[in-house]
């Protein structure tokens, strides 16, 4: 259980007012850094709650699918400009980041991905890309400033981190027709 206590040293100081400032101040670093360390701190606490609670899991997403779906609406949900923007204004926004991204986000995703299979992971890695593709376009091109916290400069340089991300899944996509899986198994 030394990942769940890793992940439960993550996610408070990812919460210590700030860590959490300072991670906010950044258009970019908020939503590419501070939102999936939130996610992975979720995800490493995931075998220890399927411990705690097995009868929870496998009785609610027994073959992965709500998992997934709950994890792709709250990610989609933060991608929003509104949704940044809100978490910086109220105070219960920032509480449900904190709350949202690592038990409703990061766990569902752990206790998920396997229970997918091969064809079901691709099909949330292209889905991501595709996303990912989207949200630049709509942060780069935007002639309006989406986000008030934000400069328009920190919104176009999060657009580019969007499509760079979106490439980096397609190239990982991709590089998995060329190498060899049967010495994995």
């Amino acid at each position: 259980m030394k990942q769940a206590i890793y992940g439960l040293v993550l996610y408070v100081f990812l919460m210590l007012p700030p860590v959490a400032s300072l991670a906010e101040s950044i258009m970019t670093v908020h939503m590419h850094m501070q939102m999936p360390l939130f996610v992975i701190a979720g995800m490493l606490m995931a075998p220890y709650l399927k411990q705690r609670f097995p009868g929870f899991f496998s009785k609610w997403n027994h073959n992965g699918v709500p998992g997934i779906l709950l994890f792709f609406i709250i990610m989609v949900y933060w991608m929003l400009p509104r949704a940044m923007d809100e978490a910086l204004a109220y105070h219960s926004v920032e509480i449900f980041k904190f709350i949202s991204l690592p038990f409703l986000a990061g766990v569902p995703l752990r206790d998920s991905w396997n229970k997918l299979g091969s064809i079901g992971q691709n099909v949330i890695l292209v889905s991501f890309s595709i996303i990912s593709a989207l949200m630049a376009w709509l942060y780069i091109f935007s002639p309006t400033q989406l986000c008030n916290n934000y400069l328009k400069v920190e919104q176009i340089t999060l657009g580019w981190a969007f499509l760079f991300l979106g490439l980096s899944i397609i190239i990982y996509f991709v590089q998995q027709f060329f190498v060899d899986k049967s010495q994995y198994e």
